[in-house]
């Protein structure tokens, strides 16, 4: 009976040893299977982030195609005429830069001469149809 005693004792020492050893191996598991989560974790946002940086060539081609077009606002603020007269402008000022000077007197003498009063008169009623009073 003692070596039957013995056998039993041997026995749960043994068991007891696994029990211990068995969460010890379980978090070793684990720990791996969390690296192995970290490291897929990791290469899915580097991927996104990839995808973000790099459109692909599609993509790259349809934004070539087709420009985004901006919705066009019409009336007090029609924004796409104010930028064509804008740019006109500017086209003519580039354009004639020299001959600026000379127009500004040939107007001024257009003015004090026979076709003064015509002038004066067709400036009045162009004001007077404006909402701005010159």
């Amino acid at each position: 009976m003692a070596a039957k005693k013995a056998k039993k004792a041997k026995k749960g020492a043994r068991k007891a040893a696994r029990a211990k050893k068995a969460p010890a191996r379980k978090s070793r598991k684990a720990a791996k299977s969390r690296k192995a989560g970290k490291k897929k974790a990791s290469a899915k946002r580097a991927a996104k982030a990839a995808a973000r940086k790099s459109p692909t060539k599609k993509a790259k081609k349809a934004a070539r195609k087709a420009p985004a077009r901006r919705k066009q606002i019409v009336g007090e603020g029609d924004y796409a005429a104010s930028e064509r007269f804008r740019e006109d402008e500017t086209a003519f000022v580039e354009k004639n830069k020299a001959k600026i000077p000379a127009m500004g007197q040939a107007a001024e003498e257009a003015l004090e001469g026979p076709e003064g009063d015509a002038l004066r008169e067709a400036e009045a009623t162009a004001a007077a149809r404006s909402r701005d009073t010159f």
